[in-house]
């Protein structure tokens, strides 16, 4: 199973770009790794990934523990048409309590289990039998001289008495146990029954067989005498004779172990059939197979936060940790590599872990990186662009050869284009919830040059803002729609204590204000708030 790596919730260009750039420099490093995203894919990424020539990453729902990840039990299932003797020897030689009936694609049919054969020795039909020739003659260790039927199904006679006697019993549903008495194998030939078994070993004379062909009755010589064969014969019934297909609890791979443990606790069952989408057989799942279950493997990328990151974070092993951003509250349980710097792209880290490396950036690659830091930096004019940034856009370049002001202009105009955005979309585009000074605030973020289509839909702004800040109580709901030719922020928002914007900020709690000089929630939005809480305690 591949290491996921992906980034925060709502992705934006850096972490859809760090995490595909990353996930390669692993695997060039001879890891198993899969890049993947936590929401669908804003209109900058596409227009970065399409310009690049990259595929999209794995969209990844959660990293909740799946059955798929657990190390059950993988059994090989039989077909339907095996015989019971051929179970039983399967299950013998392999230890198994359980065994898979499965059709032809390989769909469970149904199961049985060691009670389930026991049961039909006690409390079987001794008189009917339903096989295939070959079945029949495998399980017996016999021959055939006489292939007159595959399919063989009719009633069990041990023929002990003298030939006369059975004169004018036999019928075409039999099956005739019978050893060296010709008398009755002939009257059973013209009688032409479904399958005679000729015992003892002995070899048949050849007018016998050669009558047999004529009239289409099956013949199949053994070596073991009349009653071993009689005790056997019932054996080599199909095992879909005795197989269950009622009330079989079965779970899909997909199913997440937290809704089935319980189940699986309480439930008499040892064994429980795993399946696909397809109710194709994969294995047996029980009590011991949850005890230490296997975790999905992360690496994470551009946050370090569990509101920020997949589902389920808490139940898989985090292996590393790439990031620009604040330390925050994911703790793990083993040392893991964490490489947290002040720059103003986690794109610039990834950069530099390929020079560290000493690993050769392929041009789409470059693109990708080249991408995520323009975009997270505003193409160098951020307040959080440090000169790590501006130095592995300057090398990021000679391979790429862009005229950088047109292509930023180009990404950005794909990418802050609001059209066919909803009210909702727009807010959680780029949208993280913090922990600050005690107190949980939900801050959005937009980047556009489209501010008119904003103040268009102001007022349906705020009253989602309000209905977001209720629901989930935020101390501070905030959405910025941030400028980027005029270099600033206007502001809609909710707000417990609206003294924590006029302290922030320096400007009146007005709906839509804008807030000069201000385009970085990491450096500039969430210090202000931090410091403007402190003071208003």
């Amino acid at each position: 199973m591949p290491t996921l790596i992906f980034g925060h919730k709502n992705p934006d260009t850096d972490s859809v770009t760090s995490a595909i750039a990353f996930s390669y420099l692993k695997n060039k490093l001879g890891n198993h790794t899969l890049p993947c995203i936590l929401g669908n894919l804003n209109k900058e990424s596409s227009f970065v990934l399409d310009y690049f020539g990259v595929s999209v990453p794995v969209l990844l729902k959660n990293v909740k523990i799946q059955l798929r990840d657990l190390d059950y039990d993988k059994v090989e299932g039989i077909s339907p048409k095996a015989s019971i003797l051929h179970a039983y020897k399967l299950m013998e030689e392999n230890n198994l309590k359980t065994l898979p009936i499965v059709d032809e694609e390989g769909r469970l049919a149904g199961i049985v289990t060691m009670k389930d054969i026991a049961m039909g020795l006690i409390k079987g039909d001794f008189y009917q039998l339903e096989s295939s020739l070959e079945n029949i003659a495998k399980d017996l260790k016999g021959e055939i001289l006489v292939d007159g039927a595959k399919e063989i199904q009719g009633r069990i006679k041990v023929m002990a008495f003298y030939h006369e006697s059975i004169r004018g019993t036999l019928n075409q549903e039999d099956i005739i146990i019978v050893g060296d008495r010709y008398g009755i194998i002939e009257n059973a030939i013209e009688s032409r029954v479904k399958l005679i078994i000729v015992t003892g070993g002995k070899a048949l004379p050849n007018q016998y067989i050669h009558t047999a062909k004529e009239k289409g009755v099956s013949i199949i010589e053994v070596s073991m005498d009349t009653f071993t064969t009689s005790k056997l014969i019932n054996q080599c019934n199909y095992i879909a004779s005795i197989m269950k297909i009622q009330g079989i609890i079965q779970f899909n791979e997909d199913e997440y172990l937290e809704e089935v443990k319980d189940e699986l606790i309480n439930t008499a069952f040892r064994n429980f059939p795993v399946i696909d989408h397809e109710q194709r057989f994969l294995g047996f799942i029980g009590r011991r197979h949850i005890i230490n279950p296997k975790k999905k493997k992360v690496i994470l990328v551009d946050h370090n936060e569990y509101a920020q990151s997949a589902e389920g974070l808490s139940e898989a092993d985090i292996l590393e940790i790439v990031d620009h951003h604040k330390i925050g509250d994911i703790s793990t349980s083993m040392p893991i590599s964490f490489r947290n710097m002040p720059v103003g792209s986690t794109c610039t880290i990834v950069y530099h872990l390929f020079q560290e490396s000493r690993e050769e950036i392929p041009k789409e690659i470059a693109g990708l990186l080249l991408s995520g830091i323009i975009s997270d930096t505003l193409l160098l004019k951020s307040p959080t662009t440090t000169d790590w940034d501006k130095t592995a856009v300057e090398e990021l370049n000679k391979l790429l050869e862009l005229d950088l002001e047109t292509y930023s202009m180009e990404m950005f105009k794909a990418g802050t284009s609001l059209e066919g955005y909803s009210i909702e979309e727009v807010f959680y585009k780029d949208f993280k919830e913090f922990q600050l000074e005690g107190v949980k605030v939900g801050i959005g973020q937009v980047f556009t040059l489209d501010i008119e289509d904003v103040f268009n839909r102001k007022e349906q702004f705020i009253d989602f803002i309000g209905r977001v800040h209720h629901h989930n109580n935020y101390y501070l709901t905030l959405l910025v729609i941030t400028d980027i030719l005029n270099n600033g922020s206007y502001l809609l928002y909710q707000c417990m204590n609206l003294s924590l914007l006029v302290v922030a900020f320096d400007v009146e709690p007005v709906q839509g204000i804008f807030v000069p000089d201000t385009v970085s929630r990491k450096k500039q939005i969430l210090p202000k708030l931090s410091d403007a809480l402190k003071m208003l305690k």
